[in-house]
């Protein structure tokens, strides 16, 4: 999800919570630090992967690393990513063991009833709710791989990218802590700590790479957590190898070759991180104790209609990848591939774990199950019926007039309210329940046009949770200034989007959103074989902890949610 989410809440807890938390002697989870046998984690999270499309991928290249990985690895093969399965919540709970409810993280854009509107300068008195944006728009320079850094020579000096991107960070996008007047970073907002500040508090080297940097936020509430962030901004002008740009396109995920060439500049940091450099190669540092990247390739192919030539997603009528996410899971592999041929160069296999998981999936996966529905006009026709009925209230959704920022977007149906009482939560209900939305179809013979329309009931929704129940259905309390105050759970295959460029996406609750694979290769550490109980990607974190010798309990949100260890690992 991009552009076109809302906001979320400072807590006065957040100062509170940010302090390290000692681990409890004599629990279940205590292991004395540095005693595993496992020295380094390679993390590895790909955007859209279901765990379908790994067993597809293994089953059909029983000789590939995937399927080598998978033979001697564990696998989890009935794993859940948080909802909503937005990329910004993924992440964070992958690596802080906590759903968005615990660590204050939705989406990276939200509403935020208690802060203040970004560029506020004068806090006393003024009237809070802000739009809490934590993605692309937020770079000094959002339209530069580089943010706003100034490199020559781009694609080429990519690897010379600031290792702490905070300072590439325009503090004029970001929401304002009414109590200090103080902006508020990402890593500021999050609640709970994470892997990232347990593993170097203990002396151990972090290092990670992301897609905006916001991903900033994975330092944890210190703002210290990754020694080394390289995030170079996917959603920036893509340019060819040479420097220019790509003919007739705009970002790096309009292309899916224009996307892996991007993936690769992150792969190119991990295989100097591997090598005990730094992301750029300019100094001999040190293998780091976790490391990792995201990647972004199998999303674009998965929602792509078609690109260079090749048609995107699924075969119709099945979960089959079709042509371009088959050579998009090829890059994975083979990018995995290299990645492991690095470690054992080494001579660190023997210490190093592997785990491959992804923020999300996407949905729907079968084309013909597609249906286009435009979000921005449902959320206009409720305010207009809310400004007719109360006309002298204001816009009922908490944003500004044509902004769907605070409004449901991909497979996902978020509101938030300028107006939390019960009758306005009534008044949402009864239109959203009430009203019949009308979208087109994916025509499976031409990518580029839509089909046969179809008129569905409940606004595209199968579940409507308001107040209250939107607070419970986050294990989160009313009074909590950051959870949507309404929230839709989305029939199978609607999209919300203004256009017929897309043909899947995330966000919701769906189990195509939400199965995700989770394997653990690491041989003499965790015993091979596959665990069909229900887990959910929260548990990478305290597992990795584990894994390192460390005790899960280190982490905030395992403490508050009780998140379990991988079983075996």
């Amino acid at each position: 999800m991009r552009a076109g989410k809302k906001a979320a809440v400072l807590g006065s807890a957040i100062a509170a919570i940010a302090i390290g938390v000692p681990a409890a002697a004599g629990s279940a989870h205590s292991k004395k630090a540095g005693s595993g046998k496992i020295s380094h984690v390679l993390l590895i999270s790909v955007d859209g992967l279901h765990q379908s499309d790994l067993a597809w991928y293994v089953r059909t290249h029983p000789a590939s690393e995937l399927a080598k990985l998978m033979s001697g690895g564990r696998e989890y093969s009935n794993a859940r990513a948080p909802i909503p399965t937005d990329s910004f919540p993924g992440m964070v709970g992958q690596v802080t063991g906590g759903n968005p409810g615990t660590t204050g993280v939705y989406y990276d854009a939200e509403y935020n009833h208690n802060l203040l509107p970004a560029g506020t300068t004068s806090c006393t008195g003024q009237p809070t709710g802000a739009e809490v944006n934590y993605f692309e728009v937020i770079a000094k320079n959002p339209l530069s791989i580089d943010s706003g850094q100034g490199l020559s020579g781009l694609p080429g000096s990519i690897l010379q990218l600031t290792g702490m991107p905070r300072p590439l960070i325009d503090q004029a996008k970001l929401p304002v802590d009414p109590a200090s007047c103080q902006v508020v970073f990402p890593h500021t907002y999050l609640k709970v700590n994470t892997i990232f500040e347990v593993i170097r508090g203990h002396g151990m080297r972090t290092a990670w790479s992301d897609k905006h940097v916001a991903y900033e936020i994975l330092n944890g509430p210190s703002g210290n957590g990754i020694q080394d962030l390289f995030a170079p901004e996917i959603n920036s002008a893509a340019l060819l190898p040479n420097g220019s740009p790509y003919p007739n396109m705009g970002d790096w995920t309009q292309d899916n070759a224009a996307t892996m060439q991007y993936d690769n500049y992150k792969v190119e940091a991990v295989l100097n991180w591997i090598d005990g450099y730094n992301h750029g190669r300019t100094e001999k540092v040190g293998v780091p104790a976790i490391l990792g990247m995201n990647f972004q390739t199998v999303s674009t192919a998965e929602k792509l209609p078609n690109s260079d030539g090749l048609n995107g997603g699924y075969l119709p009528g099945t979960r089959t990848p079709g042509p371009l996410l088959r050579r998009a899971l090829g890059f994975i592999n083979d990018e995995v591939q290299r990645m492991a041929v690095e470690i054992d160069k080494h001579g660190l296999a023997s210490s190093t774990a592997i785990i491959i998981s992804a923020k999300h999936g996407q949905s729907p996966q079968d084309p013909l199950a597609l249906t286009r529905l435009n979000d921005g006009t449902i959320i206009d026709h409720l305010n207009d019926a809310w400004h007719k009925a109360h006309p002298s209230l204001g816009r009922l959704t908490a944003a500004d007039p044509g902004n769907t920022a605070a409004g449901s977007r991909d497979d996902a149906f978020p509101l938030w309210l300028n107006y939390r009482t019960p009758e306005a939560f009534k008044f949402v209900r009864d239109f959203l329940w009430n009203h019949s939305a009308t979208g087109n179809t994916y025509n499976v013979h031409n990518a580029l046009e839509a089909g046969p329309s179809r008129t569905l009931a409940h606004s595209g929704l199968t579940e409507l949770f308001v107040g209250e129940a939107a607070a419970r259905y986050f294990h989160t309390s009313f009074a909590d200034p950051r959870h949507p105050d309404v929230w839709g759970v989305v029939q199978h295959g609607v999209v919300y989007t203004g256009h017929l460029a897309k043909i899947a996406e995330h966000g919701g609750a769906g189990f195509e959103d939400r199965n995700v694979p989770i394997l653990v290769y690491a041989p003499g550490a965790v015993p091979s074989g596959t665990v069909s109980d229900q887990v959910e990607t929260t548990q990478i974190a305290p597992t990795i902890l584990q894994l390192l010798g460390l005790n899960p309990l280190e982490l905030q949100a395992v403490q508050i949610e009780g998140t379990k260890v991988l079983a075996g690992a």
